[in-house]
């Protein structure tokens, strides 16, 4: 495969999508990962080969420490390289102190935190020499949200395995993370909830997913940039 390759996990909606398609719009080829999401990476894979470019679909739940470890080969299997891996896929769960069960917990943690870790660590060993890992945190690493504690625990994490993973991986391969603030409402989110949003950034408006989309790019074509945590969040984080 003449282009470049990167596996985007979570591709087939919200953020993941965005990126997918942001990437194939500046030539690189995409292994479009889903889960639950199948219809979405079929209309990523449409769009992305409708203008000309090369995408395929791969299927895998993240939680399945098997299915995981499989997916990197099964990439490779198809493209023949692996340039770059940009770890979208997440979930936002509840998870109110007081109230949490222990099931909640690892369920939160093993997509959030266990799944970034094991495909970056099975991605070392294929990604081409100069190639890059990128992990997609959160404004949330960095504030109190008592009902979402644990999310906000894994990305916390998220943003530390970044560090770690870039000090492992130098010279060879580089590792950032883009750290989102709010970029699209939740699915089920009131109108309202723009406006809060909004008057929390110090650009007084929600971003877009574009703008996270723009950030992967930079980071994954800046040769002299590892181990950095890219806030993306219109100021969002000028007081933590």
């Amino acid at each position: 495969m003449q282009s470049r390759v990167a596996l985007v996990t979570g591709a087939g909606r919200r953020v993941g999508r965005a990126i997918a398609l942001d990437l194939a719009a500046h030539g690189w080829a995409v292994a479009v990962h889903h889960h639950a999401s199948a219809p979405g990476a079929s209309e990523v894979v449409a769009q992305i080969r409708d203008g000309g470019g090369t995408a395929a679909a791969f299927a895998a739940d993240l939680t399945d420490p098997a299915a995981l470890e499989a997916l990197i080969p099964r990439v490779m299997a198809w493209s023949g390289r692996v340039d770059a891996l940009v770890c979208s896929a997440a979930g936002m769960t509840r998870s109110p102190i007081g109230s949490t069960t222990a099931a909640t917990v690892d369920g939160i943690l093993s997509l959030n935190l266990r799944a970034p870790f094991l495909l970056a660590q099975s991605a070392a060993a294929h990604l081409a020499e100069g190639g890059a890992i990128l992990l997609i945190g959160d404004h949330m690493a960095d504030e109190c949200w008592p009902d979402y504690a644990m999310h906000g625990v894994a990305k916390a994490g998220v943003h530390a395995l970044t560090r770690h993973l870039a000090a492992a991986l130098a010279p060879r391969l580089r590792v950032n993370a883009v750290a989102p603030g709010a970029v699209l409402l939740p699915d089920d989110g009131a109108p309202q909830l723009a406006e809060r949003l909004a008057a929390q950034a110090a650009l007084r408006r929600i971003g877009t997913p574009s703008d996270v989309a723009g950030a992967v790019r930079y980071l994954l074509d800046a040769p002299f940039v590892t181990g950095q945590v890219l806030r993306v969040d219109g100021g969002r984080g000028l007081d933590a």
